[in-house]
């Protein structure tokens, strides 16, 4: 959504985002609410981002920082086109959550937090899912996989490289 301004592109984004700040009146308190539209409309929550928040919204980049990391559903990198949430709490760890883990480990070279080299895979990590009784758990592209395994695992990725 750029415009062409006498030779210069124009980022229609960041105009969408000051006027959703000045549609919560630039309350502190719309701050998650601000970082998800942010988030929505880049993609990811860049510096650039943050600080622009922060300034316009009367906070220390800091807090504003301090936000984005406690959150697990906030992402500071750009994600790959699909996206692991793996369960790691203690029923699913004790299934072989720990398995798929290493797994991603070895054969890809990410931990949790990291994507693959293709941008393919995005890896991320949950101390609980609240899916115990079908562990080991996963969240697959927003899709809750219950009884997730490696071999499960290997036959979704075969199936988005087979897509392209």
């Amino acid at each position: 959504m750029a415009n062409e301004v006498k030779g210069a592109v124009v980022d229609n984004r960041w105009k969408i985002l000051e006027a959703y700040m000045k549609v919560h009146q630039y309350r502190k308190d719309a701050l998650i609410e601000i970082l998800h539209k942010a988030q929505e409309l880049f993609g990811f929550l860049t510096e650039d981002v943050l600080l622009f928040i922060a300034n316009k919204l009367d906070l220390p980049k800091s807090y504003v920082y301090g936000v984005v990391t406690f959150y697990h559903f906030f992402k500071l990198k750009p994600q790959g086109k699909h996206v692991i949430l793996l369960c790691l709490g203690t029923a699913c760890y004790v299934k072989g959550s720990n398995k798929i883990f290493e797994y991603m480990k070895e054969k890809y070279g990410i931990e949790s937090g990291m994507t693959t080299s293709d941008n393919l895979i995005s890896l991320m990590t949950a101390r609980c899912l609240g899916a115990c009784g079908v562990a080991p758990a996963a969240i697959v592209d927003g899709v809750l996989e219950p009884y997730f395994s490696v071999e499960k695992l290997e036959k979704r990725i075969e199936e988005w490289r087979e897509k392209g």
